[in-house]
């Protein structure tokens, strides 16, 4: 029984990952990151007790994928929020540092900082997925509009728009923090 399912765990890999590796990859910043987010799938694989119970195994393998991408990203360190831009194409618009404290690092600010993280996470959660992984993919991932628009064949023109409406939605969830903020 064990060797049977050892044997089909290494025809999963064997069958799924390359492809799953380049769909890892098309949404990470490097090599090293997609294997450490594909060794994650492969050890949820590893975990199930039976393997029969999974009905479309690609499907729950992309899924597991797509939830360990996503769990990196809201694990990102909140100091990397200070390069984080929400103007418009055209650089205007209001910078994510100007929503944050200074960087003294007193508990206050770093509670502070804590808050607009936790915050901009549960905006980008309340976006349709579409405008979520456009905006994920563009500001926190520092992909391009042309290289999303390669991998996912969504027009550069769309995927702007997606952004545009991912901002605003971000922005005025950011602002009420902001004036709550400024009035602490």
């Amino acid at each position: 029984m064990a060797a049977s399912r050892e044997q089909t765990i290494t025809q999963t890999i064997r069958n799924y990952g390359d492809r799953l590796f380049r769909f890892i990859r098309g949404r990470v910043n490097s090599d090293a990151d997609a294997e450490d987010v594909l060794q994650d799938v492969w050890f949820q694989l590893s975990r199930i007790v039976d393997l029969s119970t999974v009905e479309n195994l690609n499907a729950w393998l992309h899924r597991v994928a797509r939830n360990r991408l996503t769990d990196r990203y809201r694990k990102k360190q909140p100091e990397a929020l200070e390069d984080l831009r929400f103007g418009d194409e055209d650089g205007e618009g209001a910078f994510i540092d100007d929503f944050l404290p200074s960087s003294d690092d007193t508990p206050e600010e770093a509670y502070f900082r804590q808050i607009v993280w936790e915050t901009l996470y549960e905006a980008l959660d309340e976006l349709p997925e579409a405008q979520r992984d456009v905006f994920v993919w563009n500001e926190l991932e520092d992909e391009t509009f042309q290289s999303i628009s390669d991998r996912t064949g969504v027009n550069i023109k769309t995927l702007i728009s997606r952004k545009r409406y991912a901002v605003q939605h971000l922005r005025e969830r950011l602002a009420d923090l902001h004036e709550e903020l400024l009035n602490f």
